[in-house]
């Protein structure tokens, strides 16, 4: 499956649907077919590469187990080719409601001949609310 992001928003956008969709294919035609295409995701490791990423994906887009995101965007950053976004992930399981714990993500985009692509994704938990952790001693 190929596709055309005209802008890094779009591609985040198709992104995010692709997970809530549970669909890998959609969700591979948005990452740049590229070796230097990397995803790191808490408690596993950095993948690197489009077949190692479609393989880290893969059993967490399984149907059974769909994914509801809702994002908050916190910073754009965008000079010439490359676009960086800073976003708030809020996930939820579909099928429970279950809520998740916040996480926070960036997602690196990089404008080539095929349009914008995603070149990056890294998450990891928010810090916990003020006064949930003792200050440090």
């Amino acid at each position: 499956m190929s596709m055309h992001f005209d802008t890094p928003t779009d591609a985040e956008d198709a992104y995010y649907d692709a997970v809530d969709e549970a669909d890998l294919e959609k969700m591979m035609a948005v990452w740049e077919d590229s070796p230097e295409s990397t995803c790191l995701l808490p408690m596993r490791p950095m993948q690197s590469g489009t077949q190692a990423i479609r393989e880290l994906w893969q059993p967490m887009l399984d149907p059974k187990m769909r994914l509801n995101i809702t994002i908050n965007h916190l910073q754009w950053i965008e000079q010439g080719d490359i676009a960086i976004h800073l976003l708030e992930e809020l996930v939820t399981l579909s099928e429970t409601g279950e809520r998740q714990p916040p996480i926070y993500a960036v997602n690196i985009y990089r404008r080539g001949e095929a349009g914008w692509k995603l070149l990056t994704h890294v998450n990891s938990p928010a810090p916990p609310p003020p006064g949930m952790v003792p200050p440090h001693q």
